[in-house]
């Protein structure tokens, strides 16, 4: 897997053709999560805090970066890792690497020259800041805050006279102004979008890497593997049944219908093909209305530093950790309002094609399903023994004699930590 941050040197085609050929998968994070980077991100941003450092100090034109990010990428490849004991570049080249022509970034330093006239200068070009002369001073370095102090006393400045004795010549309107003749492109990408060729198409991210999924109902049965998303959908209907999530009944003229949709999503394996077709019933949920249709709507979630210190006690007592993910978890909660929604395009019950569905359980996309399933899990773990905790409340806890087991709760993922694990 070779997880990047959509900055464009991993997204060309002929790149993502290469890591189809490798078994590699590219995973595109969201904007502006830096967190979520891969490895070649990070020493990205390694090699650029190294710069940025190695400029600041040195004071050089930012012209010279290209320099220190050459001069940094050398430096890593001669010092050791935590990962193995060589260093990169005894691992490349099977030699021990010398560091006896390391300098100090941006020292001055003298050219070396074969042949040289008499009277030219011996010393070379040097790094620091450069300074003003005045002719008047013998060579004396004059700094640029004393130059201005000194105009400031009555001296005239050089440029301000040559405003005042240029004349200024009038412009002739009627001369057309120059445009550039720069042909304009548009960025290769935005923000998961590439352009093609013609410069009027965009292509998601996804097509190029062989996801593409289709957008609707009619073409999911249009396309080549219709077979494949008519069976997921009819494994999720039949989760619908299974939990008894609604029941026909009539429809009431002036009654509010909420409307639904199929979403359809491939699932990728570590070696890029894909695996599963999962598709998902949803609901609109946005034509509901607060107060009518639902009232609360949050789910509480384990907060970081919860998982954090129950990690930590796991790792200190030899703790067993295991994770889940409840399936249709949603699908669970029992809804306290009476929601109907009209029947799934598909799927619509031939006898009775003019009832409606009324929603028993919550349904994705619904304002109140992620609340109601959260109460759902809550009633139903602490009636096999877990107490919920008073300081965090998507965190449990049981305790048997000498059997400890956690549990943490983040929506549908479930984490158990124990030290016993037929418990778990």
């Amino acid at each position: 897997m070779l997880r990047s941050d959509r900055g464009g040197e991993y997204l060309s085609s002929e790149f993502l053709d290469y890591l189809r050929e490798c078994g590699i998968v590219s995973q595109l994070t969201p904007p502006r999560t830096p967190q979520l980077n891969g490895v070649a991100e990070r020493r990205n941003r390694t090699l650029l805090d190294m710069v940025r450092s190695m400029m600041s100090r040195a004071s050089l034109p930012i012209s010279f970066w290209g320099y220190a990010l050459e001069t940094a990428a050398h430096i890593l490849n001669l010092v050791p890792t935590k990962k193995v004991s060589k260093t990169p570049h005894e691992m490349w080249t099977g030699k021990v690497p010398k560091l006896d022509h390391i300098k100090i970034w941006g020292c001055e330093a003298f050219v070396r020259r074969e042949t040289h006239d008499k009277l030219e200068p011996r010393r070379g070009l040097s790094f620091e800041r450069e300074k003003f002369i005045s002719q008047g001073d013998k060579g004396r370095q004059v700094d640029l805050e004393e130059i201005q102090e000194s105009s400031g006393e009555g001296t005239s400045n050089p440029s301000t006279q040559l405003e005042e004795e240029t004349p200024v010549e009038p412009i002739d309107k009627s001369v057309p102004l120059r445009r550039s003749t720069r042909v304009r492109n548009a960025p290769e990408h935005y923000y998961g979008f590439h352009i093609t060729t013609e410069g009027d198409t965009l292509i998601s991210d996804e097509t190029l890497i062989g996801l593409d999924e289709p957008n609707s109902y009619a073409e999911a049965m249009a396309g080549p593997e219709s077979a494949k998303w008519k069976e997921a959908m009819d494994s999720e209907i039949q989760s619908m049944y299974d939990n008894q999530v609604w029941n026909l009944v009539e429809n009431v003229p002036g009654r509010k219908t909420v409307g639904c949709i199929w979403i359809f999503k491939k699932k990728t394996g570590m070696d890029g093909n894909v695996h599963t077709y999962k598709a998902r019933l949803v609901a609109k949920g946005f034509s509901q209305t607060s107060g009518v249709d639902y009232d609360e709507t949050f789910s509480p979630v384990a907060k970081i530093k919860s998982i954090r210190v129950l990690l930590a006690i796991a790792a200190f007592h030899d703790y067993e950790i295991w994770q889940m993910d409840v399936k249709t978890a949603f699908l669970n909660g029992k809804l306290a309002e009476d929601v109907y929604m009209s029947q799934p395009e598909g799927f619509v019950n031939t006898e009775y094609p003019n009832r409606v569905c009324k929603l028993e359980k919550s349904i994705y996309g619904l304002k109140q399903a992620p609340r109601r399933w959260n109460l759902c899990f809550d009633e139903k773990v602490k009636e096999i023994g877990f107490s919920r905790s008073e300081d965090e409340s998507c965190v449990y806890d049981k305790a048997s004699g000498s059997i400890v087991s956690f549990l943490v709760l983040y929506v549908d993922d479930i984490l158990l930590i124990g030290n016993d694990i037929p418990t778990l």
